[in-house]
């Protein structure tokens, strides 16, 4: 009979998996269930439901540092740090919208597991390098600590960087500690309208490279916004110092055009809904997400779009590309195949419907030794696999 198994702290956690791993019974791990539509869909008749385990532990602001358990809100970590005069700089993306839930749904724990970031990773890096420690559960039904709950200590750092982004295959995180830091006092957007996809990741690439301190580089073509493309630069700081950099952009940028100004409120809201990938969130066709090298990315949507109908566009300074599908069909080796032609990179299928994420390769297939070191970490922390089966790979 299937099962939903609810547990409420790590030594729960680790009884529901030490059972599992006994009777050879596949789990589905989830918090809130938001991230359902993303990877393969799980091999499992029985769900570990992670939603009991939530709550705050310990909130040092002073410290710049936060221990949650991983079942906690994201929406409620993210209130409870603005309240402090803080953030999680890695601006955890929400992925709701796209997959149709709505948005301010997820845990923690889940988005450490998918390893979520915003536009300010290319500033701020991944969610991975805000993580301190990790308590978990592993596959063999073993509690683990690795980390610390300090910002200076860097013991053990690996092992939580290691899970995140494994999307719940290797162990079942129970508490988390990250690194928090200062919310900036302001913020604006430098917006330069009516680029080419191809000139415009140039002015994003020249503004990177730049003592402007940009925390945010988009680009979003005709069409996917509107009569007129849009490339947009966040400045966030202190006003002064935001005012400045403003200006240091006006003149580095001089030849692409004289550029708009998004102040705070319409800049959030605009880095937002780059963020959640709001320009693709009202339609239902499929949706890749497509890591390339950031001048490799107009000419990849110029290749892709020989062949098929496309709306993309970019984020990361161009390294980062949305692609939709206009047919409907996902057209999995046509764009892997014109990546690769494209100079290389990742694509993963974000949103398809059940059915095709099962027969499809939902991750950027891996090279033959990187699966090989794939199938040994999951056999030291899931003998059994029974820890979202299939979710990243069929079979594993």
């Amino acid at each position: 009979m299937d099962a939903t198994l609810k547990p409420r702290d790590a030594r729960e956690i680790e009884d529901a998996v030490r059972w599992a791993a006994a009777e050879e019974q596949p789990l589905e791990v989830i918090g809130q269930g938001s991230k359902r539509g993303l990877g393969r869909p799980v091999q499992a008749a029985h769900v570990l439901d992670l939603s009991g385990v939530n709550g705050i532990e310990a909130y040092e602001p002073a410290e710049l540092v936060l221990t949650v358990k991983a079942g906690t809100p994201i929406a409620e970590i993210e209130q409870l740090v603005d309240e402090n005069g803080q953030e999680l700089s890695f601006e955890p993306m929400d992925y709701g919208p796209l997959q149709g839930n709505g948005a301010g749904k997820g845990t923690i724990g889940g988005v450490l597991a998918a390893n979520l970031s915003g536009p300010r990773r290319l500033k701020a890096g991944a969610a991975r390098d805000h993580i301190l420690g990790m308590e978990a559960v592993s596959g063999r039904g073993e509690i683990f600590n690795s980390g610390g709950k300090v910002v200076k200590n860097v013991t053990g750092y690996d092992l939580p960087r290691a899970l995140c982004g494994s999307y719940g295959t290797l162990a079942v995180a129970a508490t988390v500690t990250l690194k928090v830091n200062p919310k900036p006092e302001t913020s604006a957007s430098f917006v330069l309208t009516g680029l080419q996809d191809e000139t415009a990741v140039a002015a994003l690439c020249k503004a990177m490279g730049s003592s402007a301190e940009v925390s945010g580089a988009a680009h979003l073509p005709a069409g996917v916004n509107g009569d007129k493309s849009q490339t947009v630069l966040r400045l966030e700081g202190f006003q002064t110092s935001v005012d400045y950099r403003f200006s240091t952009l006006q003149d580095l940028l001089r030849e692409y055009g004289q550029p708009g100004r998004l102040d705070e409120t319409l800049s959030r809201s605009q880095w937002q809904s780059i963020r959640d990938v709001m320009p693709f969130a009202d339609t239902a066709a499929p949706v890749w997400r497509v890591s390339v090298a950031p001048t490799n990315g107009p000419k990849f949507v110029e290749m892709l779009r020989e062949d098929l109908d496309v709306q993309a566009f970019y984020d990361w300074s161009g390294g980062l590309v949305w692609v939709l599908v206009e047919d409907g069909l996902v057209h999995e080796t046509d764009i892997r195949q014109t990546l690769e032609r494209a100079g290389g990179g990742h694509a993963t299928l974000v949103r398809a419907g059940l059915s095709v994420r099962t027969d499809v390769a939902v991750f950027q297939p891996q090279s033959a030794p990187l699966a090989n070191l794939s199938k040994r970490l999951k056999a030291q922390f899931d003998p059994s696999g029974i820890l979202n089966p299939g979710r990243m790979v069929s079979g594993v």
